[in-house]
């Protein structure tokens, strides 16, 4: 722990993440036993207060908070505990490792640098160690999630280099990405709450213009980011400032079409910006990506550098001013000349970029801090560059070999390889769909799966390694997946298109008009339905059930369970009239099973009541089916009777189960982890048409709250959310004019 008053540098020390104490028995200052806890800091005028959380899952500590002066001395006593450390020495632990530690290399330079600022200071020399602190960092932010941390550490010399040559906040840097902003996160002032990412109350796991200025736009769905700064580009010559805009793109958000209608608007308008493509050397199809990776040597190298130079893009700007005074059809000849000479020069691909108007740079090596540096300065001092495309390639895996050597050791890098061991992931919904899809598929030849979205569920491999040539994964490409899917099932085929729910909000005008208006049988299937935990609002599903339940064709419905979604993978199969979708959740399955049994259609339109009783009923959608039942469970506990149904359908509404419900029961309570206007609209229309509403049914619906949930567990979503056991149960007893055991059940 850095307990130093100054260190060398002339930076207050400060305290990030968790650490470790030693601690004394008694009068004996001898170390017994290191022990996890999470420490912030304040400093006063006199010493540091660093308050202590311990955990309180191990043995002999409750979970409490401790103030502890930080005197003069490295070595401070205070009650039984004892703090050791000085500058350079911080020790960090992984609470679910038991007894394994190891030593966080010290940070002189990355501790200098608080914000963008801070790295004018520093020479190119010094940049490369920095580089280094920063992939430590982050190795021990993020040491249980690889995938990003993986990209995260391919981009840091990038980081480091955009923020050397501009002048954040005042140029606008935005990312397409979030996994790669976590760098930029450590460079903006927001270090020492990395330790709280995605966590309740702490900071997204994407940018965000609520929680930094230097995060002036946030990401999207990926590819937005280049439509943005085009928008802020232009917005910035109306108005006649001088600051720059940078967007940074990578291999999967190239995907959809929106970059292309970017590209091309902007080599229309052609405003300074520049973009930055992250090339990690990714494909849809690895197999095909052996053999064609952009080379980078000392030539690319110069060729950049020449490329980017004042003095070359001078001439060019010269020669083509000549070419117009002699002539248009002159000046297009030399324009296109100039396009393939440099398309000659560049790597395959080159002229692409070009063909939509953007001047191409590169290939650049994304891990070499001086290339980048002088290849982005050289692009930042031209006052009319017009839109430019800086191909950088990183590799995400040199980049977590080069950290593993730097800073890990190899039993310390063998514990942390383990923690798949600790953390043994239940069996999921999506593990439970990929069998049910692959039984489906060895009955029926015809059913085809096309698999759209950021990334491909792992379970999903399942059906790729045995249908090869019956499943197609399309990426971030939603549009194209709906359309392609309408057109197999034109050809006679069974396609299932899988989407997450917040990735299916881009190809909406498909799934009208080119499945849903001609009764396409299109089968989507619905994943990360509803809250998404650590995610938050940027993948949260909350709004399918109600923009696939307004279409007139679409047979909309969502399972309570397992056995519910193998019966409707079975049910999907069976229709061939019209479209049809289903959603399920993120997360572990409600029962135990290992295994899949084959599914049975269910009946359309038909719910089914799962328990009666004669006080209240509580009428489920989709995974808000067991929340009722655990409702059920804390009313029987006050001798309240409940019906529990499940209502299956949302479209089409099972009117009969709504009609008996409201007949036998004079409360009723809907639950749905969606928007407002979905399934509880569905059945407000029914009762309002059916006169149930004017009778003595008193209806209450639990929806998804008018706001977007912030990210936090999957569990703390739902608590804000107020779809809980405990408050669907609220609700009820409030109906029953029970307010004073509503309130005391929700303590």
């Amino acid at each position: 722990m850095a307990c130093a008053r100054q260190n060398p540098f002339g930076v207050s020390s400060h305290f990030h993440g968790k650490y470790r104490a030693s601690v004394s028995k008694g009068n004996n200052l001898g170390i017994s036993k290191f022990y996890p806890f999470s420490a912030s800091s304040i400093k006063s005028k006199d010493c540091f207060l660093c308050t202590l959380q311990y955990d309180s899952n191990w043995n002999g500590f409750p979970a409490q908070k401790t103030w502890v002066d930080v005197e003069k001395s490295s070595r401070v006593n205070s009650s039984n505990f004892t703090l050791l450390g000085s500058f350079g020495r911080i020790f960090h632990s992984l609470p679910d490792l038991g007894d394994f530690f190891w030593e966080k290399a010290p940070t002189p330079f990355l501790d200098m640098v608080e914000y963008p600022i801070h790295l004018k200071n520093l020479t190119v020399k010094e940049l490369r160690p920095l580089a280094d602190e920063i992939r430590s960092e982050l190795s021990f932010v993020m040491s249980n999630r690889q995938k990003a941390l993986k990209a995260s550490l391919a981009v840091v010399e990038l980081t480091i280099a955009i923020h050397h040559v501009f002048n954040a906040p005042m140029d606008k840097i935005l990312w397409d990405a979030g996994e790669e902003t976590y760098a930029h996160k450590i460079l903006t002032g927001r270090r020492s709450r990395m330790h709280t990412l995605k966590q309740k109350n702490g900071i997204s796991g994407f940018t965000s213009r609520f929680e930094s200025e230097y995060d002036p736009f946030g990401p999207g769905h990926g590819c937005s980011s280049i439509s943005a700064g085009l928008g802020m580009a232009v917005a910035r010559d109306i108005k006649g400032s001088r600051e720059r805009v940078v967007t940074v793109i990578n291999n999967m958000t190239m995907t959809p079409g929106q970059v292309y209608e970017a590209m091309r608007n902007a080599g229309y308008l052609d405003p300074n910006m520049v973009v930055i493509l992250n090339d990690s050397r990714h494909s849809l199809h690895p197999k095909f990506e052996e053999g064609s990776k952009t080379p980078i040597n000392a030539l690319s190298s110069t060729l950049s550098k020449l490329q980017s130079s004042k003095s070359f893009r001078k001439f060019r700007e010269a020669a083509k001013g000549v070419t117009k005074r002699i002539g248009k059809g002159m000046h297009e000849l030399a324009a296109k000349v100039d396009e393939y000479a440099r398309g000659m020069i560049g790597p395959l691909g080159a002229t692409l970029f070009e063909e939509l108007g953007m001047y191409y740079i590169g290939p650049v090596d994304g891990h070499n801090i001086e290339d980048l540096i002088t290849v982005l300065k050289e692009v930042a001092s031209l006052d009319s560059m017009g839109p430019v495309l800086v191909h950088v390639i990183t590799e995400e895996d040199e980049a977590m070999e080069d950290n593993k050597k730097g800073d890990i050791s190899d039993k310390d890098q063998q514990s942390l390889s383990n923690l798949s061991s600790f953390n043994d992931h239940p069996r999921t919904y999506s593990d439970c769909l990929a069998e049910a899809l692959v039984m489906e598929a060895q009955k029926d030849k015809e059913i085809v799966i096309v698999n759209a979205g950021m990334r491909m569920e792992p379970s999903l491999q399942l059906f790729q390694e045995k249908f090869p040539d019956r499943f197609f994964d399309v990426g971030m490409a939603e549009q194209h997946a709906v359309t392609f899917s309408a057109g197999l099932s034109c050809g006679g085929l069974k396609p299932f298109c899988i989407v997450p729910s917040t990735f299916l909000q881009r190809a909406y005008d498909q799934v009208v008009h080119d499945v849903d208006q001609q009764r396409i049988p299109v089968r989507f299937i619905i994943t990360s339905a509803g809250l998404v935990g650590s995610d938050g609002p940027l993948q949260s599903g909350a709004f399918d059930i109600t923009f696939m339940s307004c279409l007139p064709n679409m047979i909309v419905m969502a399972p309570s369970d397992e056995d519910e979604l193998v019966n409707m993978v079975a049910t999907a199969a069976k229709i061939n009239d019209r479209p049809v979708c289903f959603r399920y959740p993120r997360g572990a399955l409600v029962g135990m099973k290992s295994f899949v049994s084959y599914g049975e259609p269910i009946e359309i339109g038909k719910g089914q009541v799962l328990v009666e009783g004669k006080d209240v009923a509580l009428l489920g959608y989709g995974s808000m089916v067991q929340n009722c039942l655990k409702a059920r469970s804390l009313l029987s506990k006050l001798g309240i009777e409940v019906t529990v149904a499940d209502a299956r359908f949302c479209k089409p509404l099972d009117i009969g189960l709504v009609r008996q419900l409201c007949e036998n029961h004079s409360f009723l309570v809907t639950v749905e982890e969606g928007s407002i206007g979905g399934f509880a609209s569905h059945v407000a229309q029914f009762m309002s048409l059916d006169g149930q509403l004017d009778g003595r049914i008193k209806w209450r619906p639990i929806t998804l709250p008018d706001n977007y949930i912030e990210h936090a567990s999957p569990k703390e979503q739902l608590d804000d959310a107020g779809l809980t056991g405990h408050h669907i149960a609220a609700t009820a007893l409030s109906l029953l004019g029970l307010n004073r055991e509503a309130l005391q059940l929700m303590r």
